[in-house]
C-alpha cells in the first residue's frame, strides 16, 4: 500500500478515520509521505508539514497519541548504516538529540491521559530517556511499556 520510507503514522490511522498530523525536517520524507497519503486516499485528513517538529506544531495543538520516530543512531556510529541518508539516522553524540526534542514535544503537546510511542535504539536510551523525562525535563510523563526488537525499541509514554 505505502512506498518505501517512512509511513509509521499512516499505517496507524489507516483502519480508521482519524486525522493526523505528520512531521518530518527530511524534504524527500515529505515527498514520500505525499505521495503515499495520495495513493491511500488519505489526503483529506492527513496533514504534513516540513520542518523541525519543535518548530512545526502551534502552542495550543494537542494530541491523543503521538508516535515519534527520531533519528537514535549515535553520529560515531552511523558509518555501519552507508545506506541510509544521514539526515534519517544521526541521533547526535549519544543517539538522543533529537529523542530529547521529541519528548519535550510530547510533554507539550499529549493531551491529558493520552499515549505516545517513541522509536530508540537500545534499552540504555530507554532508561536515559526516562530520566531525561523526570530529572531535565519534570515531565508528568513516564514510561509505560517497553518492547524490544531487532532493530530498535518501542517505547510507549503515558501522562
Amino acid at each position: 500500500m505505502f512506498r518505501r520510507g517512512r509511513h509509521i503514522g499512516l499505517a496507524a490511522v489507516s483502519q480508521n478515520r482519524r486525522s493526523l498530523v505528520m512531521v518530518d525536517l527530511n524534504p524527500a520524507a515529505c515527498t514520500l509521505a505525499v505521495h503515499n497519503i495520495a495513493a491511500a486516499g488519505m489526503g483529506d485528513r492527513v496533514e504534513v508539514r516540513q520542518g523541525r517538529i519543535d518548530e512545526m506544531l502551534e502552542w495550543d495543538e494537542r494530541f491523543s497519541v503521538i508516535i515519534a520516530d527520531p533519528p537514535w543512531v549515535p553520529t560515531a556510529d552511523i558509518v555501519q548504516f552507508p545506506q541510509d541518508p544521514t539526515i534519517a539516522i544521526d541521533g547526535g553524540a549519544d543517539g538522543l538529540d533529537l529523542a530529547r526534542t521529541a519528548c519535550a514535544v510530547i510533554h507539550a503537546h499529549l493531551a491529558i491521559g493520552g499515549s505516545a510511542v517513541l522509536q530508540l535504539g537500545s534499552s540504555e536510551q530507554v532508561d536515559a530517556m526516562d530520566v531525561y523525562l523526570d530529572r531535565d525535563l519534570g515531565s508528568d510523563l513516564g514510561v509505560a511499556e517497553v518492547r524490544h526488537f531487532d532493530r530498535g525499541v518501542l517505547v510507549r509514554l503515558e501522562r
